[in-house]
């Protein structure tokens, strides 16, 4: 984006800092970009880091990388925003870990011509990042819920369900993904902005888990303490999904239940073929980052602000289920394909 494109979106009062900003970076008319994740271990984050370095090199532009000290860390993804903003970039890629809260310093990101995408996590509101990048994760908890259903066929009317979710409900992918599912499920998920209001006596429990295999466990145990004949498991990821597994293992009883999750890893999609999860919807971070880079280079040059797919109000990057046990009506690709696409 040229200076004159930048500063034509800004407020006069921003001008001054906004120009003070910019530094030696806009004068010799470099590309540069942030990316913000939640952590920077989860796999499924290094593999975003890594999607975005790719092509920040392949295009020319100048990347800088911040993460939260832990998933919840919003503060850190704060100061990185604040860093962002002082360093004049022209582009913010950011998976949030509190959606509503990073509103007000991504508002003043945008107010100082920088563009900024969400990446995995609508913000809260949607429309409060100039665009989002992202897995329909509604879809994807759906898919595993078709999957479910079919799978059990009439027994699904009889089933006993464990949802294992991220974090305490809000507006954000957790929600997406539990929502899917029970609609996949063909249980009415009621308001399907927060999870916990559902009225279908099929669902025992609904557990947080922190999105790790020791929370899986612990939410897990706790469903079983509720009722030991759940045979059905919900989790929001993979690593969730293994620690429900040992807590089943520890019961006597894995094989009897079906368990299904989201996110594709390797490990997770590791996990289908041994038969630990039945089947998982796999999303592609590498493409989500990829892609953001891809646009912030567009309008940086020339203004081009990214299209949502049609018929959605984010640019839809991709899901597919992953299972050796496809169901009729269900489309699936198999282990094998899933091993070759996944990540960490």
């Amino acid at each position: 984006m040229t200076m004159t494109r930048k500063a034509g979106l800004l407020g006069a009062a921003a001008l001054a800092s906004f120009f003070s900003a910019q530094g030696a970076a806009a004068q010799d008319g470099d590309i540069s970009a942030c990316i913000v994740t939640k952590t920077d271990t989860n796999p499924f984050f290094v593999k975003m880091r890594e999607g975005a370095a790719q092509a920040a090199e392949e295009l020319g532009v100048t990347l800088n990388s911040y993460a939260g000290q832990v998933d919840g860390d919003h503060e850190s993804q704060v100061q990185a925003i604040e860093t962002c903003i002082a360093n004049g970039v022209d582009g913010i890629l950011i998976t949030a870990s509190d959606t509503a809260a990073i509103v007000d310093p991504v508002r003043q990101a945008r107010d100082a011509g920088i563009l900024v995408i969400a990446l995995d996590t609508p913000l809260n509101p949607v429309d409060a990042a100039d665009a989002t990048f992202a897995t329909d994760n509604f879809r994807a908890g759906e898919l595993i819920g078709q999957w479910a259903a079919a799978k059990m066929g009439d027994e699904a009317e009889n089933a006993k369900i464990a949802m294992l979710d991220l974090a305490i409900s809000q507006p954000t992918v957790g929600v997406l993904r539990d929502q899917g599912f029970l609609t996949g499920f063909g249980i009415d998920p009621m308001d399907e902005s927060r999870w916990g209001d559902e009225e279908d006596e099929r669902i025992i429990c609904n557990e947080v888990t922190a999105g790790n295999e020791e929370g899986g466990r612990t939410a897990m145990e706790n469903c079983l303490a509720q009722d030991p004949g759940i045979n059905v498991v919900y989790t929001i990821n993979e690593p969730a999904a293994a620690g429900a597994y040992e807590a089943l293992s520890a019961m006597g009883n894995p094989s009897d239940v079906l368990i299904v999750s989201v996110d594709g890893g390797c490990p997770g999609v590791q996990n289908v073929q041994e038969g630990i999860i039945g089947a998982t919807s796999q999303q592609y971070p590498l493409r989500m980052a990829s892609l953001g880079i891809e646009a912030i280079a567009a309008y940086a040059e020339d203004g081009t602000l990214p299209e949502n797919t049609e018929g959605k109000d984010f640019v839809d990057t991709g899901v597919a289920l992953v299972t050796d046990d496809p169901a009729e009506g269900v489309e699936s690709i198999s282990v094998e394909e899933g091993l070759d696409l996944c990540w960490g």
